[in-house]
Formats: C-alpha cells, structure tokens, sequence
C-alpha cells in the first residue's frame, strides 16, 4: 500500500510540474521549484531577498488628514460663491418656477423693469435764443430776437437763473422774489438795428402751465423799428396758437401784410428775411413779426386761417 501511494504522489509531482508556469515578483522571475531544480530553501531565501527591498513606512495620516481639509476647504468656497451670485443676480432675475404657457414644463425668467431714467433739470444758466425776423430798413440791418428761460423747478435754481438773467441784461420788470420764477418760463423779445446796436429788450412776458394761445387768440406788442422810442409803431411782434395757419397784418394806410406759417409758406426762401410763424424753441406759442412800409404804422393784427 505504501508503494501504491508514493507512486500516486511522484505521478502528481509530475503533473505539476507540466501545468505550473514562472511567477515575477517585483522584476525577478522565479520558476517552479521543480522546473528549475532549486531547493525549497532557495526560493525562500529569493523571495525574502526580495520583501526586504520593499520599504513599508507609517500610514501618513496627516497628510491624508490635510488632503480632506483643502478638499472640503474648496467646495464650501465653490458653494459660497455660488449662493453669491445667485443673491446678486436676484435683484434683476425673477425665477418664476412655474411652467410657461401650454404646459410645456420650460421654466420661465423674466427681467426686472430698468426704472425710468431722471429728466435733466432745467438749464437756468442759458437762455435758448431764436431769431425771428431780420431785414433792411433805410440801409440799416435789423434783427428780432427771442430769449426763452427755462423754468425753474427749486429756490436755489430760480435764485441762479435770476442771476444769469442779470448777467444778460434781463430781468422780469415785476419780479419781487426769485422764487416767483418757479414753474414759470420767461421770455425776452430783443432787437437789434445797425451795426454796431446790441440787442435790446423790448418785451417780455412768462408761461405757465396751461396758459397758452388756441384758436384765434393773439397776443401782440407795436412799436417802433428804430431805437430811441420815436417814429411810427412799424415794428409788430406777437403770438399765436401752434395750430395757426396765417395772420394779417393790418397797417393805418389799409395795406396788409401776411405771414403764412412754417408749412402753409410751401416753398420758397425761409430765411428770417421773411415773414413767417415760426417756433421758438421751449416756447408752447407760435411767434411772428410783421413790419410796416414807411410813411405808415401798426393798426391791428388777427388770425386769419
């Protein structure tokens, strides 16, 4: 029986020697004890030549530890500035969460309304300037002209354009405070005649609110072309409605003289050497003026279209 056994054992060496193949171990290749015929006791003392090459340290921990922390440190920044710029946009992001129109299940966004911008104030420094009229008369240029002030809205501003007024020769004839400029925008008719004349006031007035020509309303100041107060009242300067087509000008000797408006003119020169309604910038009025031949003077002025 005991050599049945230890030929079954041999058999099995046998076996195992044909079926096993080498195995590496960090680079070293180590076959089969009974392939390459080594003891036993070779293969043990390679294979502790071999662990003892390997270094095995302490776990390192603390950097494991610090590794997690800068991780964590990075997703709560990353966490943070995104809660950031979700609160900084919501001031012109409204995220409805609702599903739009239809049931189509898109959320929808909509925007803020940007609020209105703020008017400029008013220019209480500057009058706007507009030139009415112009021509020749007995050799001598003339010219009308029209200073419009804005409206002033507070005390310190009506305070400042009062001062402006002053610096241009201007003033409201009845003003007795600053403040009676609020809300109210003045005019100053000026004229000139020859060369070397400045520009003179010759009227003035105010708007307010609401106030203002319609129909066939008219409002018109004579006087004479020439400086000086003397002579016949040739000189006509008035206003009239937005919406007026014509005026008539009507002098002592029965003659007339028509100003058209801007548009009912069609054609032609329109040049201030001609008589025209015209818009003076800020003004809610249409403005003419109309001037006398010689030897006559102003009767009377209408809307006549």
């Amino acid at each position: 029986m005991s050599a049945k056994r230890e030929s079954k054992r041999e058999a099995k060496r046998a076996a195992k020697r044909e079926t096993n193949h080498y195995m590496s171990i960090d680079g070293l290749t180590v076959h089969d004890p009974a392939d390459s015929g080594r003891p036993t006791s070779d293969i043990a003392l390679l294979l502790a030549d071999a662990a003892d090459g390997v270094e095995i340290g302490t776990a390192p921990y603390a950097a494991v530890l610090r590794g997690g922390r800068r991780r964590r440190a990075r997703r709560w920044a990353a966490a943070t500035a995104t809660a950031l710029a979700l609160v900084a946009s919501a001031g012109t992001l409204a995220v409805t969460g609702l599903p739009a129109g239809g049931g189509s299940g898109e959320t929808s966004v909509a925007t803020n309304p940007a609020p209105p911008p703020t008017p400029p104030g008013p220019d209480v420094r500057t009058p706007s300037r507009t030139l009415l009229a112009s021509g020749t008369d007995d050799g001598e240029k003339w010219r009308v002209l029209v200073d419009l002030w804005e409206a002033p809205r507070t005390k310190d501003q009506a305070a400042a354009e009062l001062a402006a007024m002053r610096s241009y020769g201007q003033r409201p004839a009845d003003l007795d405070d600053p403040e009676d400029l609020i809300g109210t925008s003045t005019y100053f008719v000026l004229r000139e005649y020859g060369e070397q004349d400045t520009a003179r006031v010759v009227s003035e007035g105010a708007f307010t609110d609401g106030a203002t020509a319609s129909g066939e309303d008219v409002e018109a100041v004579a006087l004479p072309l020439a400086p000086g107060g003397k002579g016949a009242k040739r000189l006509v300067v008035g206003r009239v409605a937005l919406d007026a087509r014509k005026v008539t000008c009507t002098w002592k000797d029965g003659t007339t003289t028509e100003v058209p408006s801007f548009f009912e003119a069609g054609g032609g020169s329109m040049g201030s050497e001609r008589p025209l309604i015209r818009v003076v910038d800020g003004s809610p009025e249409a403005w003419f003026a109309c001037v006398a031949p010689e030897g006559t003077a102003f009767k009377s002025v209408a809307v006549t279209e």
